[in-house]
């Protein structure tokens, strides 16, 4: 019986665990220790299992199973929940003053606007086109256009 627990222990730690699992989670099932169904990767548990409002909590239980410090991510958390009741709860719901500004000198180095784009998908004025003098009402003339297979 030694020989095998000297082959056990003489395998790589990650193949060891590997080969342990691979044996021991259908042993358990088979047993009836668990359910079997809870064996299974459910893909809509898996992906749809929470919503995005609980997804730093989720973060955090992941964080806290891989060995993780739990700590900077109850900060991170806590900095988070605070600076969004500071800059939009507070002022906008409940009336109360505006804690938290955008320093200036961040707008000089990273401006909202380039290239003179204002909006999401607007052309700068530089590109855009003139209306059509001939009273097209804005419509585009297509042309006659190529059959497929003629160059």
């Amino acid at each position: 019986m030694s020989d095998i627990g000297d082959w056990f222990r003489s395998i790589p730690a990650i193949t060891r665990y590997w080969f342990a699992a691979t044996v021991a989670v259908p042993l358990v099932g088979k047993l009836g220790l668990i359910s079997p169904a809870y064996l299974f990767l459910w893909p809509e548990a898996f992906l749809y299992r929470f919503q995005a409002c609980y997804l730093p909590w989720v973060i955090l239980g992941f964080n806290y199973i891989i060995g993780g410090s739990v700590i900077n991510e109850l900060i991170g958390n806590l900095v988070g929940h605070l600076y969004f009741f500071l800059m939009f709860r507070y002022p906008m719901d409940l009336g109360g003053r505006n804690f938290l500004s955008t320093p200036q000198f961040l707008y000089r180095w990273l401006p909202s606007r380039r290239g003179g784009v204002s909006g999401f998908g607007v052309p700068p004025a530089s590109m855009r086109r003139a209306a059509d003098p001939n009273g097209g009402g804005g419509r585009h003339n297509w042309g006659q256009g190529f059959r497929l297979g003629d160059q």
